[in-house]
């Protein structure tokens, strides 16, 4: 079969040019005679693949020096348990805007006073909620929220307010789609598996000075961000091949591509052709408030559960993969980060278009 355009909410697509590279080097990597999987995480090789994952990030993304940058495992998910654990000595606002807020509260609820500061619940998560300073708890720690919402669509276009509180930020499907001013946030977690690599590895790009807020008494050195920063993500094994392709895939973005400027233009055009197409369509929505609307994951319904099915069905036929929608949501949704070319939207639209003259 030839390949495919894949519009998986994640594990995602990748960029060829990463997937070539990697095959490439696979029995060889950077002439050191072995596989990056053979490599033992304390030797010269392995410590340049990291040194240089890590130089790169903080180039694209214009990290501050006074941020460490660190790779864990255990995915966003973990991350619920740990930011709370570490940080959560007074309470912690959350806005809730969908699944993965709605996990990240009940394991807060676990470690500490948790005040859910707004929630579009009511709406089926179709919008963000748009709070002042006035709604958030005084006594908490930190604001808490997830920037793109993978399953219904939505995206922050403007960070809440949070004066005299950190602001942690779960980034997991749009980091590195775009600039932003890391030094607007204090915390930032991602799965690396949506736009910076396979699944494995999550990155966190930490403010020096929270070390110094931490809670006492951390269960684990495991569960301790501190123990990451004093052994450089090297106090067990990391993932170690995962870290190599998420280096290899920031080489792309800064070498390939041009920089996050140029990867924000080719996204916003990506999702402005479907959007277009939608708005305009007799037969597909979107439910997603338009200014809030997420610009790698566009879900859309016929309004039809079987003309969905059918539309998930026929779309697989012509190489259009992964293209349901979350079970909360239904219809569909094209999960369009950064490695699918434009090529891949236009193939989707032209789909579209000719389902929508057959049914319609």
């Amino acid at each position: 079969m030839s390949k495919v355009y894949n519009f998986s909410a994640g594990p995602a697509c990748m960029p060829e040019w990463v997937l070539q590279k990697a095959a490439d080097e696979m029995l060889n990597a950077n002439q050191s005679g072995m596989s990056v999987m053979e490599m033992s995480h304390r030797s010269s090789d392995f410590e340049k693949i990291l040194g240089d994952a890590k130089d790169r990030l903080r180039r694209l993304m214009n990290i501050p020096e006074d941020y460490e940058i660190l790779f864990l495992q255990g995915g966003g998910s973990l991350q619920f348990s740990m930011v709370p654990m570490n940080f959560n000595k007074n309470g912690a606002d959350i806005i809730n805007t969908g699944q993965w807020t709605k996990k990240a509260i009940a394991e807060t609820k676990k470690l500490g006073k948790t005040h859910i500061a707004a929630s579009s619940a009511d709406d089926n998560f179709t919008f963000i909620p748009k709070i002042t300073q006035d709604d958030l708890d005084p006594d908490t720690d930190y604001v808490y929220i997830c920037e793109n919402n993978t399953i219904y669509g939505t995206k922050y276009k403007n960070l809440p307010p949070h004066e005299g509180k950190r602001l942690i930020a779960d980034l997991s499907s749009c980091i590195c789609t775009e600039p932003i001013n890391v030094a607007d946030y204090d915390m930032i977690f991602a799965g690396a598996q949506k736009n910076l690599g396979p699944a494995g590895v999550t990155i966190v790009i930490l403010k020096k000075d929270m070390l110094e807020q931490q809670n006492e008494n951390i269960p684990s050195a495991m569960l301790d961000y501190k123990t990451y920063v004093d052994n450089n993500s090297m106090y067990n094994t990391p993932p170690t091949y995962g870290i190599y392709m998420v280096g290899l895939t920031l080489e792309w973005l800064e070498d390939v591509i041009g920089g996050l400027e140029e990867m924000e233009k080719i996204n916003h055009k990506k999702a402005n052709m479907l959007y277009d197409y939608i708005d305009q369509s007799k037969l597909y929505s979107n439910p997603v408030n338009p200014q809030d609307r997420s610009y790698v994951n566009i879900p859309f319904v016929t309004g039809n559960p079987d003309l969905d099915k059918k539309f998930v069905a026929e779309a697989k036929e012509r190489g259009l993969v992964n293209i349901k929608g979350h079970r909360t949501v239904g219809g569909m949704r094209a999960s369009i980060y950064n490695a699918m070319p434009v090529e891949g939207v236009e193939a989707l639209i032209d789909f579209m278009k000719e389902f929508e003259e057959k049914y319609a």
